[in-house]
């Protein structure tokens, strides 16, 4: 299967570099995985897909504003790093841009110098370990220090940091946010769930992997990014009765849904796990856990085409990412919604 398989031709100007004035009033594409029949709604609309006894489940982790620029103490030009990964000793794993600027053993200073910082390590994707030195907390200083580290297709500032938050997130730790969450409210949710659907909560900490775009040339040869996941015994227990039930798991977002798919037996049983997982779904995969999936529309060639491709086929897929371009959707983070039932 190669990577070019997943290619559709995307004008610019379709890129959205604003999220919808209201989070419920952003398109809806739904996608009927079996027929490939599409219609056109409104997202605030989706609450009419769920039935009693479903399940709805949410990715809560919160992006921490893990964009900084330092300088080296020795030279005044600036350098630019993502948090990534957190690792243990408030040492981090991060991508430095210019990394020729940021050898190992090089010293850093961060908003004259109430962060400090060395390069202790290089990793195997190219990218720094770094540790750093400070008084007080260290989400404090991020927080005072750090920006948004919105993804580089969007050039237009974010007016409002919460606007790259889902309303229900919660756990600190992603370099990126779960942006097929970012169209739900308070409200809606609280009508989907007096609709008698059960709502749950896991937790992926958005990595490396969303910034990675896919060089092999076939799928087979792309490797993964591991990220870390949490799933607790309630949301396990809930989605396993769902099932045994016969109601529908609606994942929101490839997050969750590769966070589901990572945690279950071969019949489908959810297991209360946290680690790291790598897992790649591309066609193929059979899928054991979910039965829709709200999601937003991606990059040509990613592996999150690949892993909506899985689901609804690649066809499908790309006949209604053509239908988005021609009724001018909006496309990526910030853009519209897809649900695939």
């Amino acid at each position: 299967m190669k990577t070019q398989d997943f290619y559709y031709d995307l004008p610019k100007e379709l890129i959205a570099q604003h999220p919808s004035q209201k989070r419920e009033e952003s398109r809806l594409m739904v996608l009927d995985k079996k027929t490939g029949e599409v219609e056109h709604k409104i997202f605030k609309n989706i609450i009419d897909y769920f039935k009693k006894g479903d399940c709805l489940v949410l990715n809560d982790t919160r992006v921490i504003p893990a964009r900084l620029y330092g300088q080296r103490d020795d030279i005044r030009e600036k350098i630019e790093f993502l948090l990534l990964n957190r690792l243990e000793d408030d040492k981090w794993e991060t991508l430095v841009k210019p990394g020729k600027k940021a050898k190992i053993g090089s010293k850093l200073i961060f908003g004259d110098g109430i962060l400090k910082g060395e390069i202790i390590d290089k990793t195997d994707s190219g990218g720094r370990i770094i540790k750093f030195y400070y008084e007080g907390i260290f989400e404090e200083i991020l927080d005072k220090l750090g920006e948004m580290p919105l993804p580089p297709y969007i050039t237009e500032k974010l007016e409002d940091k919460e606007r790259y938050q889902t309303v229900y997130s919660k756990k600190e730790g992603s370099a990126a946010a779960p942006t097929a969450g970012l169209h739900f409210t308070h409200e809606l949710l609280e009508q989907i769930k007096n609709k008698g659907v059960e709502i749950v909560y896991i937790t992926l900490h958005v990595g490396l992997g969303t910034f990675r775009p896919v060089k092999a040339e076939s799928v087979e040869d792309h490797s993964m990014h591991a990220e870390y996941y949490e799933v607790d015994k309630k949301t396990a227990d809930i989605i396993n009765k769902v099932k045994n039930n016969g109601g529908n798991v609606y994942s929101v977002g490839t997050t969750t849904t590769r966070t589901l798919e990572s945690v279950a037996e071969i019949d489908g049983t959810i297991l209360p796990k946290s680690g790291w997982t790598d897992i790649f779904i591309y066609p193929g995969y059979k899928f054991k856990v979910i039965d829709k999936l709200i999601t937003n529309f991606h990059l040509p060639e990613s592996t999150l085409i690949m892993l909506i491709s899985a689901l609804a086929g690649r066809e499908n897929i790309l006949r209604a990412y053509n239908i988005a371009v021609d009724e001018k959707y909006r496309f990526y983070s910030l853009g519209d919604s897809m649900l695939i039932k």
